[in-house]
């Protein structure tokens, strides 16, 4: 985070092969535009953190590229980003192993992907390959029970239809997030960024509402403003109750009954915590009187409701995959028993 792309991309050049800074650089501006960086020049300079999840891939994937490799290694590279992006990505590396004749290893838990990109799958189930082929084979006709059971888990769209008599669990009206342009010596305000502008929803006890849109169209500030951790304008009715005016205590009965899944499992859990103490940390400020057997208890079942193993509750969260965290997330979400939870790309 501390290294510009410019620099960034220029110590895997230098470091492979003997090239130049002024060379350096217009390889970097060439690759840059290679994987789809618009006006690569005002780039350079540039931090990660100046830059989309779908910018920071495709800068990312230029730096493999950037000693021309027969093989491309990609883990997972299109987690946590919206739909768009994906499809971007996706057919930039196709692109990129057409133009080039580079192999590629794609890593994925995405069985639509595997789908649209490769030419042959292999299936891993505890450590082993368990069977493996032509994708549409493998797919169509899966010899293997495991690769069954993974067919078979894929969601269908066909939820139940919601109960229009049940309660109302979560509504807003003319609900709006501005953040302010400020420019000049003074930073006055000249114009302001409407990342939410004027969202009227509700949300049913038991019923699923979905957020669709691009990157930067709103949807986790949306999110952030329904749970009320960034400020807004417009009515929040949070089970029956108007929580736009609360203040800090006075919002502290409500934080158990709704949670949030964060988008990145990498950076919402706290390294120097084990897994036990970051499910149990709501149910010590929540639910103090609960006994340290009863935490545990919940804890237990909460790591069995998303499927993980008890057992591993001792670890710290670098042991665990990016799926894993993600469910320990969702145990940590759901352990409290909230009536609301906001799902960032939870997926």
């Amino acid at each position: 985070p501390l290294h510009t792309i410019e620099r960034q991309i220029s110590e895997i050049l230098q470091l492979h092969q003997p090239i130049s800074n002024s060379a350096a650089r217009r390889r970097v501006l060439e690759l840059l535009t290679q994987v789809g960086i618009p006006e690569p020049e005002t780039r350079l300079g540039s931090y990660p953190h100046q830059l989309s999840g779908g910018q920071r891939q495709r800068v990312m994937i230029a730096m493999a590229l950037a000693n021309e490799p027969d093989l491309l290694i990609a883990d997972e590279p299109t987690t946590a980003l919206d739909v768009t992006v994906q499809a971007q990505i996706l057919a930039l590396l196709a692109d990129i192993r057409a133009r080039l004749g580079m192999s590629l290893l794609f890593i994925t838990h995405d069985l639509g992907i595997v789908r649209r990109i490769a030419d042959r799958v292999c299936v891993m189930n505890g450590g082993k390959i368990v069977e493996q082929g032509p994708v549409e084979q493998v797919l169509t006709a899966p010899a293997h029970p495991y690769t069954k059971a993974l067919l078979a888990a894929e969601p269908k769209p066909d939820p139940a239809p919601p109960r229009p008599n049940e309660p109302v669990v979560m509504q807003t009206k003319d609900l709006k997030v501005w953040f302010p342009i400020k420019r000049g010596l003074f930073r006055s305000t000249v114009g302001h960024i409407k990342a939410v502008d004027g969202v009227s929803v509700a949300v049913r006890k038991g019923e699923t509402l979905g957020v669709v849109g691009e990157s930067g169209s709103g949807k986790t500030t949306l999110g952030l403003a329904l749970l009320r951790l960034i400020s807004s304008d417009g009515r929040i009715v949070f089970l029956g109750k108007d929580i736009q005016g609360l203040r800090f205590k006075e919002m502290r009965p409500f934080r158990r009954d709704m949670q949030i899944v964060f988008q990145d499992p990498f950076g919402s859990l706290s390294p120097r915590m084990s897994v036990v103490d970051i499910i149990a940390e709501g149910l010590s400020v929540h639910q103090p009187g609960l006994s340290r057997e009863e935490r545990e208890t919940r804890v237990v079942k909460a790591l069995e409701d998303v499927g993980l193993n008890p057992e591993t509750r001792f670890r710290y969260p670098h042991e665990f995959s990016g799926g894993q965290r993600q469910r320990i997330s969702i145990a940590r979400a759901i352990v409290l028993e909230p009536d609301f939870v906001v799902l960032d790309e939870p997926t």
